[in-house]
């Protein structure tokens, strides 16, 4: 009765946000208050489950991601994408821009908000498309997607990725390193199937193509302004290596910290260096100063207020996904799981993968929320995640590559993108929406390929 149980709560909470449009937070805790009711928790039980779960995801990863999103807002405000992209731009030139993009967003830029990277990057993308060629603008649109999301769910500091770590208890340096192996990787090849998708025409522009005017009238605007503020924009931005180092510098700590574990040399020392909350403390540092002195305190304070009305709505919703996991903690569901989970045909990593992988995309497909569909399916996967033959790092990205998958109508983003890159919603399904798709089947072996080499 259990898992009957469980299927109804998720059900609920699916049909609450779906049909009724209800707030996530809000079907979360309804999803769990029935669960915990109906499995025997009993109504103290159920209560004290979803408030220490609360508590626990918040200890794992609240200051994470509070860090995480005042840094984003900052360099937002700095404008390190937009700086890196011109310099991409003039290295490499415009026939490899698609893959330089997705590359750098994805291992560069998770610290920042997804609605915030795409906010920043679509008219970027847009300006650049003439250069890329005939199909530029829906390569580029595809190489947001790909690095924008997939650093979302595979690298550390990306949202995504900090609460499946916190969920599953996986030591955020080895969620980073194994998330580069990981995480570029499957952007750049995503980007490259997709243009071998457009070579064989996929687009058509007469159809996919929809700039709205008020998009039109901004970017002529734009360009009229452009001129007259490059001088100011120079003289108050700092150059771009100094702006990028708030990502680089928590990055090498955080690295150097999980270097020093697997080969042996750790001590407080290098344990202190490399904490995630140290490190993230110091790229916050890091970034308010630079902007203090670049942009002047009014506009630095701005800028921290919109990370802080941004923060509050995440840790909310991450928390009470930790709530949900808790209360499935609390039934028998573990043993449940644990036989849905348990090695059959002589290969127990393929299908944990497999399992986790569809778990997370169900949800996310259902849904429409990557975030909360990671939160749901780690909270699923938590009790029984000792009982596996597989590392925890490797179920971590298996949910992070299920709940990528297919991100459609149902979200947010795919109207944000639609309006922002200026294309249909025929054009979005395309260049969002199998983009993810692709992404996400992609990342499977990468990921599989790390579950046999990576012990348990």
């Amino acid at each position: 009765m259990t898992i009957l149980h469980a299927c109804i709560a998720i059900g609920a909470v699916l049909a609450l946000i779906i049909w009724l449009k209800v707030e996530p937070v809000i079907a979360l805790v309804v999803g769990s208050l029935y669960l915990g009711l109906a499995a025997g928790v009993g109504l103290t039980g159920t209560v004290e489950a979803i408030a220490v779960g609360f508590g626990d995801i918040m200890a794992e990863v609240g200051l994470l991601i509070g860090f995480g999103v005042l840094v984003g807002a900052l360099l937002f405000a700095l404008g390190a994408l937009q700086g890196l992209v011109a310099l991409l731009l003039r290295l490499l030139g415009a026939r490899r821009l698609p893959y330089a993009i997705s590359a750098a967003l994805t291992t560069l830029f998770p610290s920042i908000y997804v609605d915030v990277q795409l906010v920043l990057a679509s008219p970027l993308a847009r300006s650049a498309a003439p250069r890329v060629g005939r199909n530029g603008l829906p390569l580029l649109a595809a190489s947001l997607t790909a690095g924008i999301l997939v650093g979302y769910v595979f690298v550390i500091p990306g949202l995504g990725t900090l609460s499946i770590a916190g969920l599953l208890d996986i030591p955020l340096g080895t969620m980073l390193l194994f998330g580069l192996l990981v995480g570029p990787v499957t952007a750049v090849l995503t980007t490259l199937v997709f243009k071998l998708l457009l070579d064989r025409g996929l687009w058509r522009p007469e159809t996919d193509e929809d700039p709205s005017e008020a998009l039109l009238e901004a970017e002529r605007q734009a360009a009229v302004e452009q001129d007259a503020t490059a001088a100011d924009a120079r003289a108050t931005t700092p150059p771009l290596g100094v702006s990028l180092l708030p990502i680089l510098v928590p990055l090498l700590m955080i690295a150097f910290g999980a270097v020093a574990d697997a080969a042996g040399f750790a001590t407080p020392l290098t344990s202190f260096v490399g904490n995630a909350v140290f490190a993230l403390f110091v790229g916050l540092v890091m970034a308010y100063a630079l902007a203090r002195r670049s942009l002047g305190r009014e506009r630095t304070e701005e800028a921290v207020e919109r990370g802080l009305s941004t923060t509050g709505q995440i840790l909310l919703i991450t928390g009470v996904g930790g709530s949900l996991g808790a209360v499935i903690g609390e039934t028998d569901l573990a043993d449940v799981l644990g036989g849905l989970f348990s090695a059959e045909a002589g290969a127990p990593v393929v299908l944990t993968v497999l399992l986790a992988w569809f778990v997370a995309a169900l949800l996310h497909f259902a849904i429409g929320s990557i975030s909360v569909a990671a939160i749901a399916a780690a909270g699923i996967i938590e009790p029984i995640l000792g009982s596996l033959d597989v590392a925890p790092v490797v179920v971590g990205l298996s949910i992070g590559a299920g709940a990528l998958f297919a991100l459609q109508v149902n979200s947010n983003f795919f109207w944000m993108f639609q309006s922002l890159l200026g294309v249909s919603t025929q054009g979005a399904l395309k260049a969002l929406t199998l983009v993810t798709g692709i992404a996400s089947v992609i990342a499977l072996p990468l990921i599989i390929v790390l579950g046999f080499l990576v012990p348990a």
